[in-house]
């Protein structure tokens, strides 16, 4: 008998997906078109060139300062899941031949939550890029400000806020490509700083959350917080789907150089 081939369900239309389809169409779903979460790895080998990348800041990590109840059991799962010691990728690459400063961040550690060390990586990804004149490309993802780490999470708004100020200054050149979902404090620091703000389709963006926001009132507009209102409002340039996105990528860097 044949085996069971290994499926993944949709998590927007329910559709049962044999998972080398799902794997192979970028983990979009065939039927709706949904975008699927993907790793910081997945992304990283979507939208920059083979064998092109080279890491920085590969060991830093969070540490447990406030002793908050069970967090270094959680940093420890999401490092085994992950393979990355903190919840962001960064480094430099090339992107259609372009030298680029990337990060990108990773829902699978403990949501994508901001930290101190995010804030760092952030930082000093953003200096580089300063400091080699290159174009910079941020891949967010976030569920908001850490709060394990309590001020010194919301310390890294002003603090990456800051490093991108310093950066425009200089004439150079930032992309924010913003994915599902992206929340809290990233929204309102580096996330809305780009030259140019492009989201996948669907993506979830904004402040507070939408159960937040929606205890304030009785009914929400359709694609509340979703990129397809927020591209209408003027919050971000475009939308872009996932298996177009290194072209666009490219496209933008070339313009600009």
């Amino acid at each position: 008998m044949p085996k069971t081939l290994k499926t993944v369900t949709c998590r927007n239309c329910n559709t049962e997906i044999v998972a080398q389809v799902f794997a192979k169409n970028l983990k979009v779903c065939p039927h709706c078109d949904h975008h699927h979460y993907m790793s910081a790895h997945e992304r990283l080998d979507l939208i920059v060139d083979a064998d092109s990348f080279e890491e920085y800041d590969a060991n830093l990590y969070s540490i447990d300062s406030l002793e908050f109840p069970e967090y270094p059991e959680k940093l420890e799962r999401d490092v085994a899941k992950t393979g990355l010691r903190s919840e962001m990728l960064s480094g430099i690459a090339k992107i259609g031949g372009y030298p680029t400063a990337i990060a990108i961040g990773d829902v699978g550690f403990i949501g994508g939550t901001c930290g101190s060390v995010i804030g760092e990586k952030v930082s000093r990804c953003i200096e580089r890029a300063l400091k080699k004149k290159l174009p910079l490309v941020i891949v967010s993802v976030s569920g908001g400000m850490r709060m394990q780490e309590g001020t010194l999470a919301l310390m890294q708004m002003a603090k990456t806020a800051a490093a991108c100020v310093e950066y425009a200054k200089a004439g150079v050149f930032y992309i924010s490509v913003v994915t599902d979902p992206t929340f809290g404090g990233a929204t309102a620091s580096y996330t809305s700083l780009g030259d140019v703000i492009i989201a996948e389709p669907g993506a979830r963006i904004g402040f507070a959350g939408p159960l937040a926001v929606a205890s304030l009132r009785e009914e929400l507009p359709e694609n509340f917080q979703k990129a397809e209102s927020l591209l209408e409002h003027g919050f971000i340039d475009s939308i872009v789907h996932r298996a177009n996105m290194h072209q666009m990528l490219t496209d933008l860097i070339a313009f600009a150089s």
